[in-house]
């Protein structure tokens, strides 16, 4: 497995963040939905220590319910939205 697919998952947490926190997304609902989709079907390889903030329900609905990681608010806003899509797309 390609070592990067890892990042999908404080991508993915990232998006949801600024989503659902703060009404302010940086990706289309497709692109969230794909990311989703392909956390599901690497799931079983993924080691991010940030892996346990998701489960496979939320990853399924192509939501999130829970809590952030301290990191996520100022990550979040750190990249800029047309490279953080560009990153994502490279991974998908």
């Amino acid at each position: 497995m390609n070592r990067n697919m890892n990042l999908l998952v404080p991508y993915y947490i990232m998006m949801a963040y600024r989503y659902y926190e703060c009404d302010d997304p940086i990706v289309s609902d497709s692109l969230f939905d794909s990311t989703a989709k392909k956390l599901l079907k690497n799931w079983e390889n993924i080691t991010h220590y940030h892996k346990d903030y998701l489960n496979t329900d939320m990853l399924e609905a192509g939501t999130y319910i829970g809590e952030y990681p301290s990191i996520v608010s100022g990550a979040s806003y750190a990249v800029g939205s047309k490279m953080f899509e560009k990153r994502l797309r490279a991974l998908l």
